[in-house]
């Protein structure tokens, strides 16, 4: 891909991710020309408020003490006087208001608090054309500095001297106004950004789909990475660029004018040795890009792999595993140190084209201002006002240069966060669509009364090609309890997801109850990160369920040591390292019998129980004359069961009576 088609790529992901936030995307080609529409009428409002602001604070010093205006603001009068006098002062207000009417005209589509970074926006503009301004004017207060101390002239110098302290006094405010208003907006976005992600990160299922931990995946990785850390770095740099961008653009108009006025040689020579260099450095700096983009993937991944040891620290331990452990995190370490490596060589390469254009751009105004200071065309105030305005043309202009390391890391941050958003939304879009198609049979299931239906159903894995069970044909009723055995791999947790709704069929029918009416309990129960209150009520609101009421059902599934435990139900531990796995299974029950479904669907989820435990448990669910679907491998499940479903692993399948069935070949 050639640089411009590269550049118009990475400008198309920079416009999904940050345009949004700003204004909302719409179906229609003119998204992104509307976008560009309103920053050029953002810019033309701030430019009208600043020449209006300038003007009222002219007028307002040369009305109270015109004395001091005169005095800190020399020539500033007579240049706003000779604006309004051109047409310039009536065309800047002309597009000042039709920078007005164009936020006007889009006014619906700014609702939701979308305001209010438009406004931040035009305030660090304004803030930016002011601190332009004074710089402008300190290059002809260092002139006039240098003037008076080559004629000796000490008067004049003070107050000279005077003029800057005001001019630095002015610049602090709002200087640090700035600092305050450009991360604020920052964090605003981030917030936004980052809850608009993880709100579609989390709907229709896309975070299970994704399987972030499938290394041979390229295009995905470490969603959670995405989410916190490319989001903020995202939106923080994004604005720091755009802000240093158009203060470069402001301060190389202003100064290259300045320039100008000196010796127009001198500013011809600069435009061409900024340019040149600027070619020179994107050169050799496109390496750079795919070597940033490689970092932020390597480095997460050995992140994940030590929280991966935090996580199952208990495991590693009975194991003895820290030596496979340490080999693997070693790799993952090699290949982060490896790719730095080479970073490093790549970046000390361009920070020497860096310096090598910086040293020699500090003595070209001398070449050029030498010979007509010599023939006395100008004053020697000029030698520094020049050496100013050329550096801040040449730092504008080499804004690149400058930045090249950053840009190039800013980019990679671009495509690993859109990639991120647009493999979510296709991922949203699919389940949305599955789910669509079985809508219809869920409605009828449920104007049956509630059931689930297998139809001809073809059990495939997602993004596999192996059928684990072929042409399967059964009715779940409300009152029917179906175990599910077979030899290990053949399918069985397979088939669960298949009834629980993660996983969609690749051919046939499938009815199932609707949501909410079936829950799925794991072998290994989810534990969220929350209050005692919260795990047994989950997925519910905690509110839902009285004191009593949790207590009870504690009880029920023998847990009441638990509550002599922790007597306080909104404790917060670390449940998944307190509870035992049996505790954890008997709490998922808890949970169960809490949120009172029509349908269970139970993997193993007393493996961990002891027989005595189990049949009561079982025994609850009988009583309560709920549907269930178990996989388990103990010969005393069959006679909490009527059906038994047995897969050979080969795609076959067979549904027999469990009253006699020989569990034991299974286990």
């Amino acid at each position: 891909m050639n640089p411009l088609s590269a550049l118009r790529v990475q400008l198309g992901k920079l416009q999904r991710l940050a345009q949004p936030y700003f204004l909302p995307l719409d179906n229609g080609s003119g998204s992104a020309w509307q976008f560009l529409l309103l920053i050029v009428a953002l810019l033309a409002v701030v430019v009208g408020a600043t020449l209006l602001l300038l003007t009222g604070v002219v007028s307002l010093a040369g009305g109270l003490v015109p004395e001091l205006r005169d005095r800190f603001l020399p020539g500033v009068p007579q240049q706003v006087a000779a604006v309004w006098s051109s047409p310039i002062g009536a065309l800047v207000m002309v597009l000042m208001v039709a920078g007005l009417a164009c936020f006007a005209a889009f006014r619906t589509r700014l609702r939701q608090g979308r305001w209010l970074p438009w406004l931040l926006m035009g305030v660090i503009t304004l803030l930016i054309l002011v601190i332009n301004g004074i710089n402008v004017g300190i290059s002809f207060i260092a002139r006039n500095v240098d003037n008076t101390l080559v004629a000796y002239d000490r008067d004049g110098f003070w107050k000279t001297v005077a003029i800057y302290a005001f001019c630095l006094v002015l610049a602090l405010p709002i200087r640090a106004l700035q600092s305050y208003l450009i991360p604020k907006l920052g964090l605003l976005w981030r917030e936004w950004l980052s809850g608009r992600l993880l709100g579609r990160y989390l709907q229709n299922r896309v975070y299970y789909n994704l399987n972030p931990n499938d290394e041979s995946n390229e295009e995905i990785d470490n969603p959670d990475q995405r989410i916190s850390q490319d989001a903020a770095s995202f939106t923080g740099t994004s604005l720091s660029v755009s802000v240093e961008i158009l203060s470069a653009v402001l301060t190389f108009v202003s100064f290259i004018i300045v320039l100008w006025s000196i010796n127009d040689r001198l500013a011809l020579l600069l435009l061409a040795y900024s340019v040149g260099g600027t070619a020179l450095v994107v050169f050799a700096s496109r390496k750079l890009v795919a070597l940033n983009y490689q970092q932020l993937k390597l480095e997460a991944d050995f992140r994940y792999g030590l929280v991966h040891i935090r996580d199952n620290a208990e495991s590693i331990a009975f194991y003895r595993g820290e030596q496979q452990e340490a080999k693997e995190a070693g790799r993952r370490l090699d290949g982060a140190i490896r790719n730095y490596d080479k970073l490093i060589i790549w970046e000390a390469l361009i920070s020497v084209i860096q310096r090598s254009y910086d040293y020699f751009s500090r003595f070209l105004p001398w070449l050029v201002i030498a010979p007509i200071y010599f023939a006395k065309e100008v004053d020697f105030g000029v030698f520094g006002q020049a050496s100013i305005a050329f550096s801040q043309v040449l730092f504008s202009v080499s804004y690149i240069v400058n930045n090249i390391d950053r840009l190039a890391a800013f980019s990679a941050s671009i495509s690993r966060l859109e990639g991120f958003q647009g493999k979510v939304e296709l991922l949203s879009l699919e389940a949305e669509a599955a789910d669509q198609a079985i809508v219809n049979d869920e409605t009828a299931a449920a104007q049956r009364h509630g059931s689930i239906l297998v139809s001809h159903v073809d059990l495939v894995p997602p993004r596999s090609d192996r059928t684990l069970i072929r042409d399967l044909n059964l009715t779940i009723d409300r009152h029917q309890r179906l175990l599910v055995v077979g030899p290990s791999g053949c399918g069985k947790t397979s088939f669960l997801r298949l009834v629980s709704g993660l996983w969609a069929p690749a051919s046939g029918r499938l009815e199932r109850p609707p949501v909410g009416d079936l829950l799925f309990i794991p072998q290994k129960p989810y534990m969220l990160l929350g209050s005692l209150r919260e795990q047994l009520c989950y997925p519910q609101k905690p509110e839902r369920f009285s004191d009593d009421q949790l207590r009870h059902v504690l009880e029920q599934v023998r847990l009441g040591e638990l509550m002599r435990r922790y007597p306080d139900l909104d404790v917060k531990q670390d449940w998944p390292r307190l509870l035992s796995l049996g505790e954890q299974q008997r709490l998922a029950f808890a949970r169960l019998l809490l949120n009172a479904p029509c349908f269970v669907v139970l993997d193993e989820a007393t493996s961990a129980l002891d027989v005595a435990t189990e049949s009561h448990l079982y025994g609850l669910l009988a009583e309560r004359d709920l549907a269930f679907v178990s996989v388990g491998h103990r010969p005393t499940l069959t006679s909490f069961h009527q059906t038994v479903l047995e897969l050979d692993g080969s795609g076959g399948w067979r549904l027999l009576p469990a009253a006699g069935y020989d569990l034991s070949r299974h286990g």
